[in-house]
């Protein structure tokens, strides 16, 4: 068996996708390094370019401002990680000869159609998080031929700050909840997406693949904001975990936030399988592998 000595390098060690990607199993012949924001911050061209000093063969962008409401105060901040540090990481790889996975959001479609997006669908993102990680997309293509834009959705996992453990939180506390339920999308179990990232960065990096371009990746099947409550409520009862005695459906405009958010980003992932060969599996069942996990880490 011959080994990579180009390392795959994997930015960003905290968030939901790098956690799961530590705890994922490789394959045997490719070297994988994790750098943190301690060692590479987006905000910092400088510190991006030193990576032409590691020759890696890919970079694996795991790394984004995420918080949607909070970018709407802080354009600038999100605008140097998501846009500005996406296109120095492209511009690192065209010097060097490497290939990028990116990671996007659904956020960069505007949610006025009603059948779920395709990768060619034109974006309008409607927020200033949408803005800046559709911006980092452009950047990306526009200096780099040899990219993979993973966009993905409604990413949660058993560790973290995401809608699943917001609704536990918030179920044994509260007896009576409301949830949006006018917004649709499709959950995406963390540990699922880093599958998904893993086969494409083999298929790369053992040059089984020169699948190029923009991918949606997604939880199979689509819902609201409420249907997932509903779903994570059902599934921790039968867990023997506290849920709310009422879930009460409302609309977006009950729910003021800073962001707007579309109505609907479901995504098609035909094209990762035709691609790729890789199914996304039924959101239902990802999260009762996820609340398995959140059980089983709870204090006896």
């Amino acid at each position: 068996m011959t080994v990579s000595t180009e390392p795959v390098i994997v930015i960003g060690r905290t968030g939901q996708l790098a956690l799961e990607l530590q705890k994922a199993r490789w394959p045997a012949d490719v070297q994988v390094e994790f750098l943190g924001r301690d060692r590479v911050d987006l905000a910092r061209p400088a510190e991006i370019r030193k990576l032409e000093a590691k020759r890696p063969r890919l970079i694996i962008n795991a790394a984004a401002f995420t918080a949607v409401d909070a970018a709407e105060s802080a354009r600038e901040e999100a605008f140097a990680v998501n846009r500005d540090g996406a296109a120095e990481l492209a511009a690192v790889c065209s010097k060097i000869g490497a290939a990028l996975i990116h990671l996007s959001t659904d956020y960069v479609f505007d949610g006025n159609q009603s059948a779920a997006y395709w990768e060619e669908d034109p974006v309008n993102p409607l927020s200033v998080y949408g803005q800046s990680k559709a911006a980092g997309e452009s950047a990306v293509r526009d200096r780099l031929d040899r990219h993979v834009i993973l966009r993905t959705a409604w990413v949660y996992s058993s560790v973290g700050r995401n809608f699943v453990r917001t609704m536990l939180r918030l179920g044994s506390e509260r007896d009576r909840l409301t949830i949006v339920d006018d917004q649709h999308g499709c959950p995406t179990y963390a540990a699922d997406l880093a599958g998904a990232v893993i086969d494409i960065a083999a298929a790369l990096v053992l040059g089984r693949s020169d699948g190029f371009g923009t991918f949606h990746f997604c939880g199979k099947g689509r819902t609201t904001w409420y249907g997932f409550a509903v779903d994570i409520f059902k599934a921790a009862r039968e867990r023997g975990m506290k849920t709310p005695s009422v879930v009460i459906p409302i609309a977006t405009e009950a729910y003021p936030t800073p962001a707007r958010r579309p109505r609907n980003s479901a995504l098609d992932c035909a094209k990762i399988q035709r691609t790729y060969g890789i199914a996304p599996r039924v959101w239902q069942e990802a999260l009762g592998e996820c609340l398995d996990q959140i059980r089983a880490a709870a204090p006896a």
